[in-house]
């Protein structure tokens, strides 16, 4: 008879996915809202930014993310997942809330980039920790189900901009923004458990067997080629865990997926930050331009239930370069003008395939990693397409300053789609003990 301690580990190891849903549908509320206020702020009536100021004010939060995702992905695998997201969230949501404050611009963005440093460790920690309590051979749809948050969060900030930013102001978007935090914090300190993959690389062996009990996993035992030290924070274990990502098997990898996740994310924030404004270049009014933001955003949550289900089947690989490369093909359809019903239907399928695409890359870094390394190579992966996500907006930031962001900032999103595709074909398929699988390319 099963004790009421392991009943209560059983209860927390079942808040896993949805306190880690919760932490990401944050990032998806980040992931739009600056593009729902930015014609507020362009607006003589605000700050009156310039297309380059507005661009300023967009990158300086995703520096923020890289940053972020590249320090708290490796603290991940040093303190810990439960610790790592619950500091996330904390900081980011207290920033959050106080650029509803900002007296000008400046403030503004270095609030924006304080708020970047605690959501770009969100989103690689919670991936981490969902893969770890997942049975083997379900990871794809685990992170595609996980990773529906960050889109339900966008479809919601789009919704709710349309209520919110004309009628209240934009600095209530960032107020509500800050709210989840008073609920998910609390229920993360209470049930969130630590993942028995980081407690058995970390030698509580004890404790990892306990929560495998409890959650009906198999341990995941740390596995080589790992640098000596990694993961082990009283012996340089940051250096060693980052190195181990560009040794052995896993160098091609790392650099590989380090380009399709640059391509990946460089789509993603470019289109969801400048979307409205590109559509308002082409002549529809504002709500009209919110409501594109919202089918594309709706569509990547279709493209998610559906992408994890196909990669689980025919490999993560080969379903990342399928995604890519469709993404690639509808983004281009995006540059012809259509009829208004045809263009949501546009919008929709460049949402179901471009941003599903990016998740199989996560999806794919956790299934090729051991434990010791898992977060630090997703933070890696993120912070690598962070740098993708700043470069998305300069380039379309350009594009529209310019005047000619429709159509040509498509044909440009486009050509990154197929590069996407390109680069996570060089790819290959390890075991987890970091050998090449069999069969793999």
């Amino acid at each position: 008879m099963p004790s009421r301690q392991d009943a209560a580990s059983a209860r927390a190891a079942g808040w896993v996915a949805p306190l880690c849903w919760l932490a990401v549908l944050l990032d998806g509320f980040d992931l739009v809202v600056v593009g729902t206020v930015i014609p507020a702020l362009i607006s003589p009536e605000e700050w009156a930014l310039s297309g380059s100021g507005a661009t300023a004010v967009i990158t300086i939060g995703l520096v923020g993310m890289m940053i972020g995702a590249l320090s708290i992905g490796t603290l991940t695998d040093l303190v810990g997942r439960r610790k790592a997201l619950i500091g996330a969230v904390v900081s980011f949501s207290f920033f959050t809330l106080l650029c509803a404050f900002a007296p000008n611009a400046v403030v503004f963005g270095l609030l924006r980039f304080l708020a970047g440093l605690g959501l770009g460790g969100c989103l690689p920690t919670a991936i981490a920790l969902v893969n770890e309590f997942t049975r083997a051979g379900r990871s794809g749809r685990a992170t595609t189900t996980m990773m529906t948050g960050y889109h339900v969060g966008a479809v919601l900030t789009a919704g709710l901009a349309i209520l919110v930013v004309e009628p209240l102001g934009w600095r209530w978007m960032f107020v509500i923004g800050s709210l989840p935090a008073l609920v998910l914090v609390p229920l993360m300190l209470r049930f969130l458990p630590e993942s028995a993959a980081y407690l058995v690389a970390h030698g509580r062996r004890a404790e990892a067997e306990q929560v495998a009990r409890s959650y009906g996993l198999e341990l995941e035992e740390p596995a080589a080629p790992v640098a000596a030290h990694a993961g082990d924070p009283s012996a340089g274990g940051a250096a060693a865990t980052f190195r181990t990502l560009f040794s052995g098997a896993y160098v091609r990898n790392t650099v590989a997926l380090g380009v399709t996740s640059f391509m990946g994310l460089l789509l993603v924030y470019g289109l969801n930050n400048w979307l409205p404004t590109i559509m308002r270049e082409a002549g529809y009014e504002l709500g009209a331009t919110f409501a594109f933001l919202l089918v594309l955003n709706v569509g990547a949550i279709v493209g998610l239930l559906i992408a994890g289900t196909v990669a689980d089947r025919i490999g993560i690989r080969t379903a990342g370069i399928i995604w890519f490369a469709s993404g690639a093909l509808f983004l281009a359809l995006l540059s012809v003008r259509l009829s208004t019903p045809l263009l949501y239907l546009m919008c929709f399928l460049t949402g179901c395939f471009v941003f599903s695409a990016q998740v199989l890359v996560y999806a794919f870094v956790s299934a090729n990693h051991p434990p010791q390394v898992r977060a630090t190579a997703l933070g890696w992966s993120a912070g690598a397409g962070r740098s993708g996500a700043i470069v998305g907006p300069v380039i379309t930031g350009a594009l529209v300053t310019a005047g000619i962001a429709f159509p040509w900032g498509f044909y440009v999103f486009a050509v990154v789609g197929a590069l996407g595709a390109l680069a996570f074909s060089i790819t290959r398929t390890l075991s987890s003990s970091g050998r090449r699988a069999e069969g793999s390319a």
